[in-house]
């Protein structure tokens, strides 16, 4: 289960239930519930009567419905913490004979960073693999100066470091997501 669909669900349905019960809420105090409960003092609860009425089998659903949602919760923090895209160590195909040769992803992603980081008019670069080990996908972020040839640039990353990525997994249609912002920042840069 991906986190962040997870998450938006999560707080979605979080946010319909504050919605639900500050609805009933305001009902209840502007008295489109009846007089009872506009008027009614706070003693003469009538969900307090009903709860020492029938308490002997609704406490333990109360329990039980606190526990499902304690698990719940424990679930979404599971997912949360441990639920990544990010691809694991990748695979080199090729000749088998001399034994298993793997790529660690961050040893490519930071070498593509570094290299597009090094690019005039780049401030600065990230990339990262995500999806299955064995079919990746490289999701390159640059964050461009303002002063900068972004169709240049945007060549240049898809023709070297993009084809240097794809070189270094020998997949030629290695699927790349680039995504460019600009910045007004200028880059602090030694030449």
């Amino acid at each position: 289960m991906h986190a962040d669909r997870t998450n938006r669900a999560m707080l979605i349905l979080f946010a319909i239930a504050l919605i639900a019960a500050g609805a009933v809420g305001a009902l209840a105090g502007f008295g489109a519930l009846g007089p009872v409960t506009k008027h009614g003092e706070l003693p003469a609860n009538r969900v307090g009567a009903y709860f020492g009425r029938h308490g002997d089998w609704l406490w333990p659903v109360i329990a039980a419905v606190a526990l499902i949602v304690a698990l719940l919760a424990l679930r979404w923090l599971l997912a949360l913490l441990f639920s990544t895209d990010r691809a694991g160590d990748l695979p080199i195909t090729g000749d088998r004979s001399a034994g298993r040769t793997t790529l660690a992803a961050p040893a490519l992603t930071d070498a593509v960073a570094t290299e597009i980081d090094s690019y005039p008019g780049v401030h600065s670069a990230r990339a990262r693999l995500i999806g299955d080990p064995l079919a990746p996908t490289l999701v390159v972020t640059a964050t461009l100066e303002e002063s900068a040839d972004l169709p240049g640039l945007r060549r240049r990353i898809e023709a070297n470091a993009v084809e240097h990525a794809r070189q270094a997994l020998a997949d030629p249609e290695l699927p790349v997501r680039l995504d460019l912002t600009v910045t007004t920042r200028q880059a602090n840069r030694v030449a």
